[in-house]
């Protein structure tokens, strides 16, 4: 499996997005995460299409990886495919019939991944394992960054990696040179860190040091 890094810009500075956005796409990650949010979903307000397509106009080479936490996201989804989304992520715990919006997001011509909470047991996705592209694991509860990585969610990854060997697997949140390992080892081989990468101030080094560190554990 191929290992992903990617940094969360909603860790970054936002009085500097462009240049943030920039500083993560010079780093060697390999894609952005843009974490998305509704205070309905979530207990907190993040950003909307127009920072997706920020992201798409300053780094277009950079890749976008658009996570969804809304109750409804299947009413933006193409507004975030048009603004440059590559691969969205929804909720399994989400208010709308996720196989419909999941053939829909296939339709838009963009990756489909479900995403599961840390409350959520693992065979609620198990129906939709043949319709994704992508898992996402929460191992934070989802709405604030800098939160305390949730090991015992990584049972969640190891049953997935088992079901599905070929399946990118990410978990998000939390993310830095401890738990990432201990990720890569459960079977993730997309590794999303916000807080600990939009800290360094050598943010190339510390994407090098996280590749590193799962080298050898992500089969």
């Amino acid at each position: 499996m191929k290992i992903e890094i990617l940094p969360s810009l909603l860790a970054a500075d936002f009085g500097r997005l462009a240049d943030e956005i920039i500083r993560a796409e010079v780093s060697g990650a390999d894609a952005l995460h843009l974490d998305i949010m509704d205070p309905h979903f979530v207990p907190n307000l993040s950003f909307g299409p127009d920072v997706v397509a920020l992201s798409k106009k300053v780094a277009p080479n950079f890749y976008r990886n658009v996570h969804l936490m809304m109750s409804r996201p299947d009413l933006y989804l193409e507004k975030f495919a048009a603004a440059g989304a590559q691969t969205l992520q929804i909720h399994i715990e989400a208010d709308c019939d996720l196989h419909t919006e999941l053939r829909r997001i296939q339709a838009l011509g963009v990756k489909r991944a479900l995403v599961l909470n840390p409350e959520t047991p693992a065979e609620r996705l198990l129906p939709y394992l043949d319709e994704v592209d992508e898992i996402l694991v929460m191992t934070v509860h989802p709405g604030y960054g800098g939160q305390k990585f949730i090991e015992e969610c990584l049972s969640k990854v190891s049953l997935f990696r088992k079901l599905r060997p070929d399946l990118d697997i990410m978990i998000d949140g939390g993310g830095n040179s401890e738990t990432i390992p201990l990720s890569a080892k459960a079977g993730a081989n997309q590794f999303v860190a916000g807080s600990y990468l939009f800290s360094q101030t050598d943010m190339r080094k510390a994407v090098e040091d996280l590749r590193k560190s799962v080298k050898g554990l992500v089969q």
